[in-house]
């Protein structure tokens, strides 16, 4: 039976072409899932993007905003005390507002690893007294994260309003 629901297409943009350099790949591929995470949430109607879809209680917003946790522990050295607070946006926030902070942590990231040439370095950021992953282990930590969480946006804004693609 065929559906009623009007569905949008987005384009499916390929994997990023990248130099063959192992630290241009990590980069260009984190990135790559950085833009299709925004895509999915940006446009997205209220107030369905805040609504979960899923028992666990996850909606596409507050994807977003963990990954903008994620992005400012993982590289600028913030301190996280509660994950689990980090999957809800403000009631206040508007979509724009979630989208904006996300990509200024993602700039301030991508500032940060500008500088980084050797993977096995340990992450340049400030937190005394904690252990420091390599820089190897958290570009790949942050692909899996992001790409992990890109996937469950993609069911969540297909749900929210048909729309597809990356």
């Amino acid at each position: 039976m065929p559906s009623t629901t009007r569905r949008t297409r987005r384009g499916d943009t390929p994997p990023p072409r990248t130099g063959s350099d192992e630290i241009e790949v990590l980069r260009g591929f984190l990135d790559y899932l950085r833009t299709s995470i925004v895509a999915k949430v940006d446009g997205a109607p209220e107030p369905q993007v805040r609504m979960a879809a899923v028992p666990s209680g996850t909606n596409l917003l507050g994807l977003l905003e963990h990954l903008t946790f994620v992005e400012r522990s993982m590289f600028l050295g913030d301190n996280v005390t509660d994950w689990q607070a980090t999957f809800q946006a403000s009631p206040a926030d508007r979509v724009a507002d979630v989208v904006a902070r996300y990509r200024t942590a993602v700039e301030r990231a991508n500032e940060i690893l500008e500088g980084c040439t050797d993977l096995g370095a340990p992450i340049p950021r400030p937190r005394p007294g904690r252990p420091t992953p390599s820089i190897r282990w958290a570009l790949t930590h942050m692909i899996e994260e992001t790409g992990r969480h890109a996937g469950h946006a993609d069911i969540l804004r297909e749900l929210i309003d048909g729309t597809t693609g990356r």
